[in-house]
């Protein structure tokens, strides 16, 4: 199953803490650790000092608005000394650097309460910059209330904006909607700061957590440090035994709470109205009561959403184009299958596919959970096979990874046995993985569909059936990431503090590794946001791609079918009216995130027409993705059988279905495969 997670690393403040020997045996653990099993660890110097420094000032003032010029000028003393203080055994830094902060979080609120108290000016000339790039500490003491009150007439002026397209409605309106988005913005503003001054954890101790997990960052963006609080506050998934919402939700890079996944059937899925991507703006437990997500503690947030005591919420959402709604959900029993694997037969023009979401490597961890993917999927095909099934197409789209043995285990049921990775380790030793049982479970044409959030298993699986040929790999470039992880103690005996940690690289069969580069599809095929997709080449400090000299013997698949159905794709593809248009939108909406961006004046009218700015190619984008698709979609024989007796099971079915439908990148994997039969006629 898809386990999305809501992961609740809060940035919580404790007391100052005069224990810096004990700060700094934790992180020279860590170092210890790290220079022990990371797969290729990097020496603790300047530029690990620079790089910390850097992300922790940028983590603990983001908008620039907090620290002063002249208190970032004073921190800086610190910029290229972090590995000298740590060789001496030495972390009073981190009492430095909480004083500092808690100092300039409470002029912040004193700024932000005046301001509170005074009528904001919403006719001036001043103006409001963005940029994507880092910006310098600029602020001085007597600037922070006028920074301050930009910021705020600016989020005020913005929320008013995004609660309707009519302008003229607004606008006659202006003086209630702004004592309205008023209030709110001045709460979440203060509640912010209040938050991380008033923690119940305190300060210093959350900047050495902070600074440990970027310290760990430095090495690869993988590894991370994990204290047994932050350990434990992952979510897991809808089980059994919970009642539940129906859907999936995680964090952004904003920091807002995202509909990640709608699980079919559930309570989320019949409003019709949830899509993925929608933010959960307020969680109201019951009448009267209104939790705002921006300020609340996500585990509140989390308990509320999560947990079997509130059986009724209220949701405040809001979508892409900056529509605002309110739903109100009753949580139901889901079933703990209800994101498995699972599969339908495609057809056009008599041609019959079976096609199999596969929506993560999930695995049976605890023995408890379904098992996993590898043994799901082959049950699947052997309903498709039941049912003289043509060919076959594995969906990957979206597909995060999961369980590297069961990424081992689906690539062996397609190739009759070999090799199918190397893994090497901070040794450079080389450890080949094969696959050992003869056979295959199928043996027909198939073709795997990724995009740029196929990460990880994923990209293992689908650079296996690449290089023997075996599939023909068609959508979007994949993340690229080539890595394993492991989560470990700092020291045996330890049950505090942990480090999710990178120890091995997995390389191709060939040698090569789509390590950052990602696996490249046989075929290109336009996918909406794939120019904004955060992937791994992104990242600062991701590991580096390279290729290994490999004794490793393999016999590929003939290629010699590829040759004439890829270009007939392409040429098809091309042609496309929808994929035209998919192409037409990217540009926009890459022009839209990518560019830097104009000031733009601090007036209602100016603010309006740039968070309206968009709405068109929104508009566009969700009749684009509801338009369905030229084929038939039916259930298999089995599943028939059990949707006469099933209404959980029939609301699923419906709900993919009708999901399916509108998968364009399915109806080209039905044309290759049909190309394929017709080329054998031939």
């Amino acid at each position: 199953m898809n386990r999305i997670l809501l992961f609740l690393l809060l940035v919580t403040f404790t007391s100052y803490s005069q224990d810096s020997g004990k700060s700094c045996d934790v992180l020279i653990k860590i170092n210890n650790l790290i220079q022990r099993e990371h797969f290729n660890p990097k020496p603790v110097d300047d530029s690990l000092s620079v790089y910390v420094f850097e992300a922790l000032m940028n983590e603990l003032d983001t908008d620039k608005n907090i620290f002063l010029k002249t208190e970032y000028d004073y921190l800086s003393k610190y910029k290229f000394k972090f590995d000298d203080y740590i060789a001496s055994n030495d972390c009073s830094f981190f009492e430095d650097f909480a004083k500092t902060y808690k100092t300039a979080l409470e002029r912040s609120k004193l700024a932000v309460e005046k301001l509170q108290k005074e009528k904001l000016d919403y006719n001036t000339n001043d103006t409001i910059r963005f940029t994507k790039k880092n910006f310098p500490f600029y602020v001085k003491a007597e600037d922070v209330e006028k920074v301050f009150a930009k910021r705020l007439r600016f989020d005020i002026l913005e929320d008013i904006a995004k609660t309707s397209k009519n302008y003229d409605s607004l606008k006659q309106n202006f003086a209630s909607l702004e004592k309205k988005s008023r209030e709110k913005i001045f709460e979440t503003a203060l509640c912010r700061i209040t938050n991380r001054l008033d923690s119940k954890d305190g300060i210093e101790k959350n900047i050495r957590s902070s600074f440990y997990s970027i310290f760990c960052s430095y090495f690869d963006p993988h590894t991370s440090y994990f204290s047994y609080d932050t350990k434990s506050s992952f979510l897991s998934e809808l089980s059994t035994d919970n009642l539940s919402l129906g859907m999936y939700v995680s964090l952004n890079e904003n920091e807002e709470l995202i509909v990640q996944e709608i699980v079919p059937g559930g309570p989320a899925a019949r409003t019709e109205i949830i899509e993925k991507g929608d933010q959960v703006i307020k969680v109201s437990p019951k009448k009267g009561e209104e939790l705002l997500v921006s300020c609340s503690s996500l585990e509140t947030i989390g308990s509320i959403i999560f947990s079997d005591t509130h059986k009724e919420i209220t949701l405040s959402l809001r979508k892409k184009n900056g529509t605002l709604y309110d739903v109100t959900l009753q949580k139901k029993i889901m079933k703990a299958d209800d994101h498995a694997a699972y599969s339908y037969i495609v057809s056009k023009n008599g041609t019959r596919i079976g096609y199999i979401n596969i929506p993560s490597f999930y695995t049976d961890f605890d023995k408890n959970t379904v098992q996993g993917i590898s043994d799901d999927v082959a049950k699947e095909i052997l309903k498709l096979k039941k049912d003289n099934v043509e060919g076959l197409i594995l969906d990957l789209q979206d597909d995060g990874g999961g369980s590297m043995e069961e990424a081992i285990k689906l690539s062996g049921m397609f190739i009759d046995a070999g090799p199918i990775s190397v893994l090497v380790n901070n040794k450079k030793e080389q450890k080949i993985i094969k696959d050992f049982n003869r056979g295959l479970v199928y043996s027909g044409p198939i073709i795997v569909l990724v995009n740029g959030n196929s990460a990880s298993a994923s990209e293992f699986f689908a650079s296996v059936m690449q290089d023997y040929n075996r599939a023909i790999i068609l959508g979007a470039t994949t993340l690229g990431k080539a890595s394993m992880q492991q989560i470990l103690p700092i020291e045996n005996g330890n049950e505090q503090d942990f480090v999710k940690l990178t120890i091995e690289k997995f390389y191709r069969i060939t040698g090569k590794s789509h390590q950052l580069t990602g696996v490249v599809p046989d075929i290109a095929i336009p996918t909406l946001y794939d120019g904004i997709i955060s992937r791994e080449k992104s990242s600062k400090t991701a590991l580096k791609n390279d290729v290994i000299t490999t004794k490793t013997k393999f016999i590929p698949y003939s290629r010699s079918d590829f040759e004439g159905l890829i270009p007939k794709s392409k040429k098809r593809i091309s042609n496309s009216a929808y994929f035209n248009e998919i192409n037409t939108i990217n540009a926009k909406i890459n022009s839209i995130y990518n560019s830097p961006k104009d000031p733009i004046l601090l007036n209602f009218e100016s603010i309006f027409k740039d968070v309206h700015s968009i709405d068109a190619v929104f508009d566009t984008v969700k009749k684009l993705v509801e338009t369905p698709a030229d084929f038939e979609i039916t259930n298999t024989s089995y599943e028939k059988e059990i949707l006469k007796f099933d209404e959980f099971q029939k609301s699923i079915s419906e709900y993919r279905i009708k999901d399916l439908k509108t998968n364009t990148y399915v109806l080209e994997g039905i044309n290759i495969i049909s190309d394929y039969y017709a080329s054998k006629k031939d």
